[in-house]
């Protein structure tokens, strides 16, 4: 099953640009399709894929940065092409 995830990541750091950063390049580095914008970065492709991704790189990112706060919304369906109607 297809899903897109929206996520926000905040450093609760004085230092907060390059742990959002590193998360950013490797969530590109995976092959799936990665959007950003200023606000939160999105993640499409098979559920089990992205999931797996999510696991790996959120928790190097938590094991690297004292105090961090992740905000996510999961979506089923790959909401990648979407485009406003008005």
């Amino acid at each position: 099953m297809k899903i897109s995830v929206e996520l926000t990541l905040t450093p609760l750091q004085d230092a907060f640009e390059q742990p959002v950063v590193d998360f950013i390049k490797k969530l590109r580095a995976s092959g799936l399709t990665v959007l950003e914008n200023p606000l939160s970065t999105q993640v499409y492709g098979e559920y089990d894929a992205v999931m797996s991704l999510l696991q790996k790189e959120v928790r190097a990112t938590f094991d690297t940065t004292d105090h961090i706060l992740l905000h996510m919304k999961i979506v089923k369906s790959d909401r990648s092409g979407y485009e406003p109607h008005f």
